[in-house]
């Protein structure tokens, strides 16, 4: 069968637009654009169980373009590109991991980690560029004048574009602002030969530029306000349902920067529901640092209003972004959710992250902003105890290692006691000193 896809307005505006036009706002309203998808047509093809069947059959298959969790998945995530323009790194199908320690400590039933950050280039970004840049491939290949693909970036967005850039042979331009990126992070674009242009200015400074440099100069805008990009890394609450057997936790918490994240995991709650896959969706938690937390700003006033706030630094510095683009977007999947949002300080963040690694993760900054959020509502009795929770992991913890090194030799300014830090243990080089630190050391720990 033919399946079709179009943007069209989140405020509800009459219109329908191709997903190859060059187009991020409603061209009457000025709100953003979503991705709508033709249900007739997919509920046509098969009933609930025929889609779980069929995606269950393609899991990280062998044939192309199968290996990718997104692409097996494609009539519901990019029906438009056609097989020959797919750029694909085999991103998705990343593993749900268990942590029973950690859940029992925490008195829940069930806790398990999405971990987004084992893709290509070690983060979720990848799930929606490979969409992306599939579509400008083949843009450019049906005559559309994109002379570049250009992003605002506070790390994982510019690595992912410049990966996936390189490998469609298309020129890539990074933005981003000077000194607030990890080294890892940096070389990433890099060494991919993308364009990077350092700003003395936050990530919010970034985007302001990347905007009007997608107006006035024809590079095609790569940051999450294209919906394009959310298709792709809506496939993260698929494979959370497929990998649980086609069951739903009871709560999902990620992290929230830009916020486009959020709605990419409500909207494919959504769509399993809408083809009858599920039925039901989980309730989901938005974290966010509290320097740089916005949307929990307006939940504690009830999303009366919502107002940017100047992004203070932290540690999670992916999500400092005082003036989120997808906040709309954000505040509806909530809603639509009986969601919540939390915020963790500096010194949670750091702790929650450490305590999760000694339970045999390695966590980023941010998942440990999401852990910190996670740790709080069940405190609060939010979550309760036995329930099954599923924490969304960003990035991988291999990207900061210099907070995994600051956090445990206690040299991050803004954690004054970091609860969870180990140290080597210098022991002559004598059987008897070493047998002593042996026991020693494990009788403290025990």
């Amino acid at each position: 069968m033919t399946f079709s896809a179009w943007f069209q307005c989140i405020a509800g505006c009459a219109g329908r637009w191709s997903l190859t036009e060059i187009r991020y706002r409603c061209p009457t309203c000025g709100e953003l654009l979503e991705v709508a998808h033709d249900l007739a047509a997919l509920r046509a093809a098969h009933d609930g169980a025929g889609w779980r069947a069929l995606f269950d059959a393609r899991w990280r298959g062998p044939a192309f373009p199968d290996a990718s969790g997104v692409w097996g998945k494609r009539e519901v995530v990019a029906p438009h590109v056609r097989p020959e323009h797919i750029v694909t790194a085999a991103e998705g199908g990343s593993a749900l991991l268990p942590v029973p320690g950690y859940a029992r400590a925490l008195g829940l039933g069930d806790v398990r980690v999405k971990q987004c950050g084992v893709s290509h280039t070690g983060s979720f970004k990848d799930l929606g560029m490979t969409v992306l840049v599939s579509t400008v491939k083949q843009m450019i290949a049906d005559g559309a004048a994109i002379r570049a693909i250009a992003c605002a970036s506070t790390g994982d967005t510019s690595a992912a574009l410049a990966a996936y850039g390189a490998a469609a042979g298309v020129p890539t331009v990074v933005i981003l602002p000077a000194g607030k990126i990890s080294t890892a992070q940096l070389v990433q674009p890099l060494a991919n030969g993308a364009l990077v242009l350092a700003l003395d200015t936050d990530f919010d400074g970034c985007m302001a530029i990347v905007q009007e440099l997608a107006e006035k100069e024809g590079v095609y805008l790569a940051n999450s306000m294209n919906s394009l990009r959310l298709e792709g890394q809506k496939t993260v609450a698929m494979e959370i349902a497929q990998q649980l057997g086609w069951e739903l936790p009871d709560w999902v918490v990620i992290p929230g920067g830009n916020l486009g994240n959020v709605s990419a995991l409500e909207a494919g709650f959504r769509t399993m529901i809408e083809l009858g896959m599920i039925d039901r969706a989980p309730r989901i938690c938005v974290a966010q640092a509290a320097n740089a937390s916005p949307l929990y700003q307006a939940y504690r006033r009830g999303f009366a209003s919502f107002a940017p706030v100047p992004a203070q630094t932290t540690l999670a510095s992916a999500i400092q972004i005082g003036n989120p683009v997808s906040w709309k977007k954000a505040v509806r999947a909530l809603e639509r959710t009986d969601g919540v949002v939390a915020a963790a300080s500096e010194a949670e963040l750091a702790d929650a992250a450490g305590r999760a690694d000694r339970y045999g993760l390695f966590t980023c900054p941010h998942t440990g902003v999401a852990l910190a959020a996670l740790e709080q509502l069940t405190a609060a009795g939010t979550i309760a105890a036995g329930s099954r929770v599923v924490v969304v992991s960003t990035a991988s913890g291999l990207k900061f290692a210099d907070f995994k090194i600051g956090y445990h030799e206690a040299r991050l300014a803004a954690v004054a006691a970091p609860r969870w830090r180990n140290q080597p243990v210098a022991v002559a080089a004598r059987y008897a000193d070493v047998r002593d630190a042996l026991w020693r050391g494990l009788d403290a720990a025990a």
